[in-house]
């Protein structure tokens, strides 16, 4: 059966979500959504797909079976709020939302409304990730007890970016520290404590964080991210028989390296394409299957780890105003119960 896909935000990660789709064999490109009548309608050629001038023309949109949410962080909540009520399943870029009461809201809305709901993690999907998983299952470091990551580069100052604006959800936080988070959370689970020491910048946003996160057992994990500096952008495991490295970029490396005992092996593990696919085939193998939320990244994965980052942000001090917006808000009180880093991110 064809999965009829539509695409709200025809930015940057959008492009390179419609390049993959086409490597999915039951998935078609059916439409694009955009505030922009004319970054919609050359999104739309591009791919041969319709172009609807806002995201409630393309919720209304019957060709359309399931939506990939990449509007900026601020409109996350709202926008899939608003595509699970028209029926539509969904798709949702990372960040999953603002904070953990819109993701909660948005969960709940998934249940109520019986539409698959997932955040787009795309980095859990793929091969290296699941040998990543396998590795761990397998014993092979033993039982890890630190994870050490990082995620940073320099972005230009530049006012209108969507990192350098808060009302976006900006910054490195929910943009790239996510990345080391939620590998923190893949391979210890959720934090007991969490610890963290940030710069929050003149234009409001995060521009540097470390975070040093308690787990089960007396494991440890230090996530760091930045939009100032560069960063090694790797990733180390080690447990008591050993360690597994994640070069650079360490959300999407190429290799998984375990260091043990008997010596150093490195296993390659390439893929076609972007690597965005991976994620639109588990949601075609939920919705096969009848699933209205996938085992690899379950809803409540998304809100531990949302949960996560609420608490770095606390720590830091640091506010977004969109979580101030009526809209998801309003929603809650009537019971409507490229394998490098693209800094231009989600558009409208």
């Amino acid at each position: 059966m064809t999965v009829g896909w539509g695409i709200a935000g025809p930015g940057a990660i959008a492009v390179g979500f419609a390049n993959d789709l086409a490597l999915v064999d039951d998935a078609r490109l059916v439409a694009v959504g955009s505030r922009s009548a004319e970054r919609g309608a050359s999104f739309a050629a591009r791919f041969g797909a319709a172009s609807h001038g806002s995201y409630e023309d393309l919720a209304a949109n019957p060709d359309v079976d399931a939506v990939y949410v990449a509007t900026p962080a601020s409109r996350h909540a709202a926008d899939v709020v608003m595509f699970l009520e028209a029926g539509k399943h969904v798709l949702c870029e990372k960040p999953f939302a603002l904070d953990e009461t819109q993701a909660t809201h948005m969960i709940a809305t998934a249940t109520r409304t019986a539409r698959f709901l997932m955040e787009a993690m795309w980095t859990r999907f793929l091969p290296p990730y699941r040998l990543l998983a396998s590795l761990l299952d397998d014993g092979v470091i033993g039982a890890p007890s630190f994870v050490e990551s990082d995620f940073g580069f320099g972005v230009p100052r530049e006012p209108m970016h969507r990192l350098w604006d808060p009302s976006l959800g900006g910054g490195s936080l929910l943009d790239l520290g996510v990345y080391p988070v939620q590998l923190a959370s893949l391979v210890l689970g959720a934090p007991e404590r969490v610890a963290a020491a940030g710069h929050v910048g003149p234009s409001g946003v995060d521009e540097i964080v470390v975070a040093v996160t308690t787990h089960l057992g007396g494991s440890f994990a230090v996530s760091k991210s930045s939009i100032t500096v560069g960063m090694a952008c790797t990733a180390r495991i080690a447990g008591e028989r050993g360690v597994i490295e994640l070069p650079a970029f360490m959300h999407c490396p190429p290799s998984v390296t375990v260091v043990g005992f008997d010596g150093r092996r490195t296993h390659e593990t390439p893929w076609p394409g972007g690597g965005l696919q991976f994620q639109v085939a588990e949601v075609h193998r939920c919705l096969a299957e009848g699933r209205l939320e996938s085992s690899v990244m379950p809803h409540a994965e998304s809100l531990s780890i949302m949960r996560t980052l609420d608490s770095i942000r606390h720590e830091i001090g640091l506010g977004f105003p969109a979580e101030d917006d009526q809209p998801v808000s309003q929603l809650a009180s009537t019971g409507a119960a490229s394998r490098h880093p693209d800094p231009g991110g989600p558009s409208s």
